[in-house]
């Protein structure tokens, strides 16, 4: 295995991972001696002479198989930013032995009697030793080591065919996204559409060798065709396009919704919880099913009304202006909301558009990260990247030492999955007195340039920019202990804080004036546009806030379930939100077959948690207001009680160490103007 550039010691600066000599064949062998060194790891602890203690067992298993996570931390990630038919056969061969690793770990009764007799020793501890040894122990006993012979048995069987069917399910996505093109050789089709996206459709199609324009599936092309197109029947097509994703054809998720739905009930029952939900929330700040309902519940009583009243207004707005319908259909919805805007806050994104240069947006948010935290950010052209879109970053601290390689991967393409997300190539931890940093990296699908055109975000795709820089700030200050308790690995409604309650700086005026100049002239942006973008920040803030809401209701009705339901996938998610309705439901379309978050995206009967921590962060951002929105003595709190902690301790104590108090869901409310 000397010559395999995933195991071997890297040569790159800062022992990067080498994607100059990284090939699909090296993968499999990679996995496999990285899996046999990982046993190895737990057969060690195992066999260990010593009585069993925190450092021989508990630290021990918590350093054990770092090579398995380095050669996952480059597969899976890659798997998502840059696929094709090849990856995707290897990650269904290696799913299974993944599995069957993970297996051999929890399960092995030899293991759990070692951690189980350090656990009921009651050793007097550090607080972040303290919390690894109660994870460690609990974690096993979710995991089945409490189960009987013939209970293991099946709860592996069952873990691995959630793990293919997970796969399954993102393939399908991604295929069905692909799938779908509306191709325009009329410019006369082009009615409505803003320069920029018809540049866009231009380049695409040029790139498929075709005449005309293409326009996609993907965000950068679907979302401003509704919000844009005159022509009422095309985004029509795009919308039943999208909203119909995996619903039948050839990569149809409706069955494998049912599939993994009914695993993961037999999961938690083999596990002697009583349903999914109650499986999953066990080790999150909620913890109950009733307290991620009633949250919900709280939420949504004075939400719905005000989203309702919302879409009236659109509705009585859109038939003055000669919309003949009765009611607006889903595919209307965007274009006359727009409309709407335009006309009561005199504000189009297509005029905010050419203040938010690509260029200026990064450095904008490095330039906010320098002022809150002191830290710099340097682009270095020596350290191997897998796509020639991606960029890399040395980040300094404000002594000038290295805290981490920041790579960034903004640009769509067909190989890389929907959304944006950031992810690790290697998380931070310490061991043997080295601090390893970490490889963090941020992955968006904002529009490419073309060529008369730079990269030109909206003010939505702005703030998503910095949501996820706030996870990547929560990777990339870590200065945890244990490499399951640093940087994200946190509590699944724990984790959003640090990303939304960076959005705030979004809408601030004393910030957006620093950067936002437009990118032909130079002017800054007028005084009157940020105005307007502060004085339509909650413009429909009752119809989003009931979509997220709705989205982990139905997340929730999934994974609370005793038995699969009668229904098929598409009605039973008609059925359950049927009482939330504000847009009409249309046959054949659903959330539910595309909806990766719950699906294969980590985030099963934790949806909920995005509003969970808009609450923290409405609360957590008045500390910002107050002392004022660069403060350094509240950024350094923020930094020191929640970026760099990790789960080193429990995040509501840390929260309250950082504000001084529990938040209360009426603080979003407010933020939102709902009450």
């Amino acid at each position: 295995m000397t010559d395999n550039p995933i195991l071997n010691r890297s040569t790159a600066p800062f022992g990067a991972p080498r994607f100059d000599l990284i090939k699909h064949e090296h993968y499999l062998p990679a996995f496999r001696e990285a899996i046999s060194l990982a046993k190895a790891d737990i057969d060690a602890i195992t066999s260990c002479p010593g009585a069993p203690s925190f450092a021989n067992t508990i630290e021990a298993l918590e350093y054990s198989g770092r090579l398995l996570s380095r050669v996952e931390g480059i597969f899976f990630n890659i798997y998502e930013a840059l696929t094709d038919e090849e990856l995707q056969k290897i990650a269904d061969d290696v799913t299974p032995m993944l599995n069957e690793y993970h297996m051999y770990v929890l399960l092995n009764a030899r293991l759990f009697a070692r951690i189980k007799a350090v656990y009921d020793s009651h050793p007097q501890l550090s607080p972040d030793a303290a919390k690894l040894l109660d994870d460690t122990y609990k974690s096993f006993v979710r995991g089945g080591a409490n189960l009987s012979d013939e209970d293991k048995a099946e709860y592996t069987k069952l873990s691995e065919q959630l793990s293919l069917l997970e796969l399954k399910f993102g393939n399908n996505v991604l295929a069905a996204t692909n799938a779908f093109t509306l191709h325009l050789t009329d410019r006369n089709d082009l009615e409505g559409l803003p320069d920029y996206l018809v540049d866009y459709a231009a380049e695409e199609a040029s790139g498929r060798g075709l005449e005309g324009w293409v326009f996609t599936l993907h965000f950068p092309s679907y979302n401003p065709f509704l919000t844009y197109s005159s022509r009422r029947d095309l985004r029509e097509r795009m919308w039943r396009a999208y909203a119909g994703r995996a619903i039948g054809g050839d990569n149809d998720n409706t069955r494998v919704v049912r599939d993994i739905a009914g695993l993961r009930i037999k999961i938690a029952h083999i596990l002697g919880y009583d349903s999914y939900a109650d499986y999953a929330l066990e080790d999150r700040m909620a913890r109950k099913v009733k307290t991620v309902n009633d949250f919900l519940d709280r939420l949504m009583a004075p939400s719905l009304p005000v989203a309702r009243k919302e879409l009236a207004d659109i509705l009585e707005f859109a038939q003055n202006e000669g919309f003949e319908g009765e009611r607006l259909e889903p595919w209307d919805f965007k274009y006359w909301a727009q409309k709407y805007k335009e006309s009561h806050y005199d504000l189009d994104e297509k005029l905010l558009k050419p203040y938010f240069r690509l260029e200026d947006c990064i450095g904008a948010v490095f330039g906010l990260a320098n002022k809150l935290y002191g830290i710099t950010f340097n682009e270095v052209d020596d350290v191997p990247v897998y796509h020639p879109d991606v960029r890399v970053y040395d980040v300094k601290d404000e002594r000038g030492e290295h805290l981490s390689l920041f790579y960034a991967d903004f640009f769509p393409r067909p190989s890389k999955r929907g959304g944006a997300w950031m992810t690790e190539f290697r998380g931070q931890y310490m061991e043997n007195g080295v601090d390893f940093r970490p490889f963090v990296s941020i992955v968006t699908n904002f529009s490419k340039p073309t060529a008369d055109t730079p990269s030109l975000l909206t003010h939505d795709e702005f703030t998503t920019l910095l949501h996820e820089f706030g996870h990547s700030l929560h990777g990339m200050l870590s200065r945890g202990r244990y490499p399951s308790l640093s940087g994200t690995n946190v509590a699944r409604d724990f984790v959003e804080l640090p990303s939304q309650i960076m959005e705030n700086w979004a809408f601030e005026t004393e910030y957006l004036n620093t950067f936002a100049r437009h990118y032909k002239t130079g002017a800054p942006i007028p005084a009157d546009y940020i105005k307007k973008i502060s004085a339509s920040r909650n413009y429909l803030a009752g119809y989003q806030q009931v979509r997220q809401l709705q989205f982990g209701i139905i997340d929730m009705a999934w994974h609370t379930l005793h038995e699969l339901p009668s229904e098929g996938t598409v009605e039973f998610e008609h059925k359950v939100l049927a009482p939330y309705s504000t847009l009409p439901s249309i046959d054949g379309a659903a959330q539910c077959p595309s909806f990766s978050h719950i699906f294969n995206g980590g985030y099963s009967a934790g949806y909920y948690s995005y509003k969970w921590a808009e609450v923290l962060d409405a609360d957590g951002f008045e500390a910002f207001k107050e002392a004022g929105i660069f403060s350094k003595e509240v950024a350094s709190r923020f930094r020191r009680e929640i970026l760099e902690k990790g789960s080193s301790e429990d995040e509501a104590l840390l929260y309250r160490r950082f504000r001084g108090h529990d938040p209360e869901p009426e603080a979003l409310l407010r933020k939102l103007e709902i009450l």
